[in-house]
């Protein structure tokens, strides 16, 4: 039996990068979900990247149907001192996220969900990583502020502009939008076949080897 197309219900380039390193084709689509923030999920920050993520497989699912696949959705949001930071809505809001984040550590949670061929609801899960975010220079912010990436990022940063440090047993893909391993495990036991592990890529694009990514395991969410 063939293995089922893949989509990733994301437009990020992030995410696109990213997925290629698990060595599969897919599809990128665009979806119009409604990232509502203010949600009283946001009391459990796992609980609601999960389901923000939920909303964008099923979107994708609705505008493609059964060619979709395998469809996998990610939202992903910052918290600080329980405070959910999601892309800012303008560079004012973005200097404001900044100065609070700053020379502090804070948390990234990566909701994904994973909706399979057949399947009425996506099985969800959430990974969470400590972030380091150094003491930002003014005008690094300023520099940073004014271009073009700034508003389509959590908290207003990305983690490859070597703005802030994830520790050596922490998931720095996961920061960047995509916890890469444990989608891998997820799709293997999905019996996704042609995968590759991304380990290798990973440590090669972080100059270090991995501790987290061979022992990476994922519990499915209620």
């Amino acid at each position: 039996m063939d293995t089922p197309r893949l989509t990733l219900a994301s437009a990020s380039p992030r995410r696109r990068r990213l997925l290629e390193w698990i060595g599969v084709p897919y599809e990128s689509v665009s979806t119009d979900t409604d990232e509502d923030l203010s949600s009283p999920l946001r009391g459990i920050p796992p609980v609601l990247a999960r389901a923000l993520a939920a909303d964008k497989a099923r979107a994708a699912r609705a505008d493609l149907g059964a060619d979709a696949g395998i469809v996998l959705g990610f939202d992903t949001i910052v918290v600080l001192d329980r405070r959910v930071l999601g892309k800012p809505v303008d560079r004012a809001e973005a200097r404001a996220m900044l100065a609070d984040l700053s020379g502090r550590t804070h948390q990234v949670v990566t909701g994904v969900a994973v909706l399979a061929p057949g399947a009425t609801e996506p099985s969800t899960f959430a990974v969470t990583t400590d972030v380091e975010m150094r003491e930002l220079d003014p005008a690094a912010v300023d520099a940073w502020v004014e271009g073009d990436e700034v508003l389509g990022c959590a908290g207003a940063y990305n983690i490859e502009r070597h703005l802030a440090h994830v520790a050596e047993d922490g998931c720095y893909q996961n920061v960047a939008g995509l916890p890469l391993c444990h989608v891998y495990q997820r799709l293997t036991k999905l019996g996704v076949e042609g995968l590759t592990s991304p380990l290798e890529r990973c440590d090669a694009a972080l100059g270090r080897r991995c501790a987290l990514g061979p022992r990476a395991s994922v519990t499915p969410g209620l």
